[in-house]
């Protein structure tokens, strides 16, 4: 499918389903999960440091790196990826957001109501009752009590070995089971559960853009289309295909 193809594809759709993946973020400067740690994390893996045992074993490590990544993502700005699905939400009749990404640029960009499927690090979590906590005071050492219990605060991701939130993944499962056209959007499409909507969505009829930089581990088939580049290009370039001739 050609990008103008593409293009006919979304200006014609009536339910739009968008998954997002770090290739939504790269272009803000925000480094995906698995990418080598630098500075004074360079000795660790991502991996050892995002499961609830690292936080039970050193919940100050544990703080203070998603300290440092929190700022990182606060200093960045949402990017032409994140703005031209700001446009596409305001231009079909139903537009459903899901993303595996935890930095908050789709909100900052403008778009509603995201489905976060792995939480969100601009945001911490009371350890005492679960519910989540928006403003804090730092401390050292350790993560900050809950400023209307006391209990600790941990991010609010999901972590290696948790259940992503069940009403998050539900609405995700149903949007993409009813929309016409979905978007995988900067996503290897390789990690459960998120990895299969995509293919769900094929199934019961709609079409399916993958708009990523590489196609491996993409499926083909009669309704599956791959895009290839970056999100940043890619989506800017689909909106101006699907709307530009539109008053």
């Amino acid at each position: 499918m050609t990008l103008e193809q593409a293009g006919v594809a979304l200006r014609g759709a009536r339910r739009v389903v968008v998954l997002t993946g770090a290739g939504v973020s790269a272009e803000s400067g925000i480094p995906t999960f698995r990418d080598a740690l630098t500075g004074l994390w360079s000795r660790f893996r991502a991996e050892d440091l995002a499961t609830p045992e690292a936080f039970a074993r050193d919940p100050a490590l544990v703080w203070s790196w998603y300290r440092w990544r929190r700022e990182h993502v606060l200093a960045a700005t949402p990017n032409a990826a994140h703005r031209a699905l700001v446009v596409i939400a305001g231009r079909v009749p139903e537009f459903t957001l899901i993303t595996q990404n935890v930095d908050g640029l789709h909100e900052r960009a403008g778009s509603p109501s995201v489905i976060e499927l792995h939480g969100s690090i601009v945001r911490a979590r009371c350890t005492g009752d679960g519910h989540p906590v928006t403003a804090w005071t730092e401390r050292e050492p350790g993560p900050p009590p809950c400023p209307e219990c006391g209990a600790p605060l941990r991010p609010d991701v999901v972590w290696f070995g948790e259940s992503l939130p069940a009403a998050s993944l539900s609405a995700a499962v149903v949007a993409a089971g009813h929309c016409d056209l979905f978007l995988s959007v900067g996503t290897s499409n390789l990690v459960e559960p998120a990895a299969s909507l995509p293919w769900a969505a094929a199934a019961r009829g709609a079409t399916v853009l993958v708009i990523n930089t590489s196609p491996e581990g993409q499926r083909s088939g009669p309704r599956v289309h791959n895009l290839i580049g970056a999100a940043a290009t890619i989506l800017p370039a689909l909106v101006a295909a699907a709307f530009s001739d539109e008053a």
